[in-house]
């Protein structure tokens, strides 16, 4: 089978498991990538390829060239993730015998721990907008829900009228994959919420509107939280999931257990919200080496 008609496969089924525009996306770019590396290789044009040629040298020679291109591990890691599903896929459908890749092993990662915001940085913050006018509002709204619910910035902004129960104090979300999730809303957010659809005249369904009255973007609400940060004169650059992050963080600094958390957050796996406690690991050696006497460096230039 050529490679087009593999791939045209493939894009098909991973529309077809609800997978994100975002992730088959990435995905078609990276395997177009490499079946243009793989074609090159083989001294073909990548029309003419057929998926039958690619084998496990030609795999290791992608990656070995993405290596000595400086590329991050992260990335060689997710390009090798695409290669992994798509032969995977041609194998169950037995289109393919063998797959090239079962035997390539993944590069190492160094585990990077989430950045986050201080109680402090976080309720600065939360006190920028103004609540004198309608996207003011709308902003608190914004803010309250990335830290106060932990939400991811997809879910913030799919969230219709109809998702909210503000007399119970919850909402549904909608998360990766098409998961649903309910999630609690903190007092705070209610009143935001409230306050903002009472200013609001339109018969919308859309709970977070731009200022031509349409569905608010990801993109506005990284802008929109960049000029609160400016306006705030907060050091660091912050991004809406740092916000979930310090909303995890400060969850379990405040005692609590890790089951909840992966709950709050929507993750599939109990290892993606680990590192979160890996995170709170660190801040303890911090403040313990900075704070007891007996943890302090001691300065040895110095002489009796």
């Amino acid at each position: 089978m050529l490679v087009d008609e593999a791939l045209n496969l493939f894009m098909g089924f991973q529309y077809s498991q609800n997978r994100s525009g975002h992730t088959v996306i990435a995905y078609q770019t990276d395997l177009n990538q490499f079946f243009r590396f793989a074609a090159n290789e083989l001294g073909q044009e990548p029309e003419s390829l057929g998926v039958d040629l690619v084998d496990i040298y030609i795999v290791r020679s992608f990656l070995g060239v993405l290596s000595g291109h400086g590329l991050a591990r992260k990335s060689m890691a997710r390009k090798l993730a695409a290669l992994r599903s798509f032969f995977k896929f041609l194998c169950h459908k037995g289109i393919l015998g063998i797959n090239p890749v079962q035997r390539v092993a993944s590069p190492k990662l160094g585990r990077k721990l989430p950045h986050f915001l201080y109680l402090e940085q976080v309720e600065t913050l939360l006190r920028a907008p103004d609540s004198s006018n309608l996207l003011g509002c709308r902003d608190k709204v914004i803010l309250e829900l990335l830290y106060g619910s932990g939400l991811r910035v997809s879910e913030l902004v799919g969230l219709n009228r109809e998702n909210l129960d503000l007399d119970s104090g919850l909402i549904r979300v909608l998360g990766k994959g098409s998961k649903e999730r309910v999630v609690p809303v903190t007092n705070y957010a209610l009143q935001a919420i409230k306050t903002y659809l009472q200013k609001r005249s339109d018969p919308n369904q859309v709970l977070l509107l731009n200022y031509q009255g349409t569905r608010l973007s990801e993109r506005s609400v990284r802008r929109i939280l960049d000029k609160l940060v400016t306006k705030v004169s907060l050091e660091q650059h912050v991004n809406p999931h740092m916000l979930r992050h310090s909303f995890a963080t400060h969850l379990l600094d405040g005692g609590a257990d890790l089951r909840s958390v992966q709950e709050l957050l929507g993750h599939k796996k109990l290892s993606s919200t680990q590192i979160y406690t890996h995170l709170t690991r660190e801040r303890l050696r911090e403040v313990f080496s900075q704070a007891h006497p007996r943890a302090k460096v001691v300065n040895k230039s110095k002489t009796p």
